[in-house]
């Protein structure tokens, strides 16, 4: 018998709990511990994922030999148009406002939340720990990611045996962490059903519950919409002197594939099939410049995970500060060099960005009915933003490109 695969495992899994919450509220208690194990699970494995893996990215850059005029070029537009989505999704979310005014009931009271209540410039400072071993107990996720790149930057500047030896422990500690990321993930159908079967039962008015949704659904799509056809056709037209139309074209296959598949990896070959045959960008470049983008260039999931974090805040009624959303902004952009690419993703590195400013991760159980949803065009956000960045990067190296 054909297992069926993650995604319709979770779509069942959330019909099953909106349906189990909204018949059998009596009996939630009895299931909201399943819920309760699996968000547990998920916090155990943020602090040595994020450390593991932005230490093994960063060695793997520093170490791949690509790390000069190509590959700063690729960097600066990665992390350049991941800042631009993240902004662009804060707008949105503070414009519309969808959670605002919402009578949804949340397990977790507004004043039980430890949200950063400090100026800027303490939050900067304290960005550098005097203490890396307490950031980690206290699950410090800036100064982690700090020590994280900064660590890892710097093992590439010792000798050639400690280098190999940090590289081979890190590289083999983040394989471990992936494997028991993909084993908590393969729970995440109970988990789901657990704590969103108690979200629903919750509700008072469970219309008003997917009205919200509704409307937070209609701010991440036009996020990503503004993202793909105005902020990074401007950035091929007068950075990169391309087509944005040619190009576009170019890549339907690849777009429809991620779109279709919710997932970047599986794409990866068709992006680089098109980019190279389509768009004239060369091996050279599409080898090194799309592999790294699908592992450190995620515009459509930090835009999508700031957007989330922004609409729960909201629903609690919390207006966040300037120093809270930058925190935001900052964490998701530097979480996103070390996404990890597993399944669900986005729910690990949510937990990033909602750790980082101190919003409950049961909270995230809100926008699981739609994530799926959202998932489709924020993977097709991401392929197009690699694929530009090739056909630039291509194109400031003097090569001459079909679009």
């Amino acid at each position: 018998m054909k297992r069926i695969e993650l995604h319709w495992q979770i779509l069942i899994a959330l019909i099953l709990a909106v349906l189990f919450g909204i018949f059998f509220k009596d009996l939630t208690p009895y299931v909201s511990w399943m819920g309760t194990i699996f968000i547990r699970a998920l916090k155990m494995i943020v602090v040595p994922l994020v450390l593991t893996s932005l230490i093994t990215g960063v060695t793997n850059i520093g170490e791949s030999g690509s790390l000069g005029r190509i590959g700063v070029k690729t960097i600066v537009y990665y992390l350049s148009t991941s800042l631009i989505a993240i902004l662009t999704g804060l707008f949105f979310v503070n414009i519309i406002k969808p959670g605002v005014g919402a009578t949804i009931t949340l397990s977790n009271a507004t004043e039980q939340l430890e949200l950063v209540k400090k100026p800027i410039s303490e939050t900067l400072i304290e960005i550098i720990p005097t203490n890396i071993f307490s950031a980690f107990t206290s699950g410090d996720m800036l100064s982690i990611i700090f020590f994280a790149i900064l660590f890892g930057f710097f093992i590439t500047r010792v000798n050639d045996t400690h280098r190999k030896l940090l590289t081979d422990f890190f590289s083999a500690a983040f394989e471990v962490m992936m494997k028991i990321t993909l084993f908590i993930i393969r729970f995440a159908p109970i988990g789901i059903f657990g704590f969103v079967a108690e979200v629903v039962a919750q509700q008072k008015n469970i219309l008003e519950l997917f009205q919200r949704l509704g409307i937070f659904m209609i701010v991440v799509i036009a996020g990503l919409l503004i993202h793909v056809f105005v902020s990074l056709p401007l950035i091929l037209k007068f950075v990169g002197k391309i087509n944005p139309i040619k190009h576009i074209k170019a890549m339907v296959t690849p777009l429809l594939t991620a779109f279709s598949t919710a997932s970047s990896n599986a794409t990866l070959p068709l992006t680089m099939e098109a980019v190279e045959n389509n768009s004239g960008v060369s091996n050279k470049i599409s080898s090194f410049t799309l592999p790294l983008g699908a592992t450190i260039n995620m515009d459509g999931t930090a835009l999508y995970e700031l957007a989330v974090a922004g609409f729960i805040a909201q629903l609690y009624g919390i207006e966040l500060t300037f120093t809270e959303q930058f925190i935001m902004v900052l964490t998701a952009l530097l979480a996103s060099i070390g996404t990890a690419a597993v399944p669900m993703a986005s729910l690990v590195t949510m937990t990033i960005v909602f750790s980082a400013i101190g919003l409950p991760l049961e909270a995230i159980a809100i926008i699981l009915p739609v994530d799926r949803i959202l998932d489709m065009f924020r993977t097709a956000t991401n392929v197009w933003s690699d694929s530009c960045g090739a056909v630039i990067i291509a194109k400031s190296e003097g090569e001459q490109l079909k679009v």
